[in-house]
């Protein structure tokens, strides 16, 4: 027989930003409320990276602390916050756009408490309306969004000052996996762990994130919950010379910028811009993918970001993430990892080679790739989304098109499965919430943690 524990008010799943800031919200109105956070990463000051620390694999790691513990992947982010309805999620479909507003100013005022800069980036300005109008001229569309820039080293500090306040007023258990969501009929009523005990709880917040986004569209579908089919984002990292962008990211920061191809009318955009950053390696469930570091106090001579075309699949196939995991372990299996090449060398039908990179006017700032060549790994559609792409941001940032652009690949943003929701971001299961980006909901700290406090104020209305 099962190991049965004590009964919760509310029982969360996930210690990201949308299962910390639903403690948050809980404590701040309900402060005696008994509530249990299960984690099965690591408490933030235990969590090490071996790519961190300077080694080459994290392959043996049986949870990953890049993604997984207090904080979620967002602890390593170089956490941008955007600060806006528009980007970062889709919590617009479960509320108005000025509630939704309401909320990321909520959540953004949060973050300020605990340590993040006053300064905004992408305020409106003359200078804005410049970049607006330049890109409508070279069939851009320009989203102006005001970002709030934490950086990672201070990413780190903050959600320690969050860990220190939560510590000791909820019952935590890290370093354990929930297995299983119980019901009774249509009511959720607690949880199940890897190590056989259960818990039971009036309310149960499901905020696995990313990477636990697959244990949560299994538990889905095995409830017998509505999924909704969600796009998937395939595209390459792109590395310059700060200066390159510099016009662009001395205004916005992180410029977003949404292209629709002429050959075949896909949406290409931008993501994830880090000025003066780095290109770091996400290992993810067996598989390496690109992403992207900006620092608060350390700089590069180089700006990276992410060009990502989305692709919504239709019946019959239904397995978006799946789609996105192939392409990246053919790349993994050409290049034994993350493939690097020059879009000179790619325009040309040639692969890239370490004479080529090192010949180059752009230094790679991730070492640990293998020249290659992308044409092999991602399908013509993409390629030539992406090459389109980059010409025409070439007209608002010329040296964006220059042969010794990097490009690193693949880049794949594995958005979750959606599950059906109501406007609480309840599912078909009463008392079961869904929440965070592994829930489909959100795509972003912002958002995350804005769907982390419209759960709790759900429970909190119920209490």
């Amino acid at each position: 027989m099962p190991d049965t524990k004590e009964t919760y008010d509310v029982i969360i799943i996930g210690a990201g930003p949308a299962g910390i800031f639903a403690v948050l919200e809980l404590l701040k109105e309900a402060p005696r409320l008994k509530i249990l956070l299960i984690e099965k990463g690591r408490d933030i000051e235990q969590r090490r990276c071996p790519l961190m620390q300077g080694k080459s694999s994290c392959a043996s790691c049986s949870v990953c602390d890049l993604l997984s513990g207090w904080g979620g992947a967002g602890a390593f982010s170089d956490g941008k916050l955007s600060l806006s309805s528009e980007v970062g999620g889709h919590l617009s479909r479960y509320v108005p756009k000025e509630t939704l507003e309401g909320l990321i100013k909520y959540v953004d005022d949060v973050y300020i408490q605990y340590g993040a800069p006053e300064k905004v980036f992408g305020e409106a300005s003359e200078e804005i309306e410049r970049i607006k109008n330049l890109a409508s001229k070279n069939d851009l569309l320009f989203v102006h969004t005001r970002i709030r820039h934490i950086g990672t080293e201070r990413c780190k500090e903050l959600l320690k000052r969050m860990r220190i306040f939560i510590d000791e007023k909820i019952d935590v258990i890290f370093n354990n996996k929930v297995t299983r969501i119980l019901t009774d009929g249509a009511r959720a009523t607690g949880v199940k762990l890897m190590t056989g005990e259960e818990y039971r709880g009036r309310f149960i917040l499901s905020a696995p994130g990313r990477e636990g986004s697959r244990w949560l569209e299994r538990e889905a579908k095995r409830l017998k919950l509505t999924l909704l089919n969600n796009a998937v984002d395939v595209g390459v990292r792109v590395e310059v010379p700060a200066s390159v962008m510099e016009p662009l990211t001395s205004v916005t920061y992180e410029p977003k910028l949404i292209y629709y191809s002429k050959a075949f009318d896909d949406r290409v955009r931008t993501f994830c811009v880090n000025p003066y950053g780095e290109v770091v390696k996400e290992y993810l469930k067996g598989v390496w993918t690109v992403n992207g570091h900006s620092y608060a106090h350390r700089k590069t001579g180089n700006t990276n970001f992410a060009l990502l075309v989305s692709t919504y699949f239709t019946e019959p196939f239904k397995e978006p993430i799946s789609y996105g995991r192939y392409i990246a372990r053919l790349a993994n299996f050409l290049g034994q990892g993350v493939i690097v090449q020059r879009l000179g060398d790619l325009r040309r039908g040639r692969r890239s080679t370490p004479e080529r990179i090192s010949s180059g006017i752009v230094e790679p700032t991730l070492k640990d790739t293998t020249p290659g060549d992308l044409s092999f790994v991602l399908p013509y559609r993409y390629l030539t989304d992406i090459i389109e792409m980059i010409e025409a941001l070439d007209r608002i940032a010329p040296g964006v098109n220059s042969r010794h652009t990097l490009l690193y690949g693949v880049e794949v943003k594995f958005y979750s499965m959606q599950i059906k929701l109501t406007q609480e971001l309840e599912t078909e299961i009463e008392n079961l919430f869904a929440i965070g980006d592994g829930a489909g909901v959100s795509r972003g700290l912002i958002q995350a943690s804005a769907s982390g406090v419209m759960a709790a104020r759900a429970v909190l209305e119920r209490m």
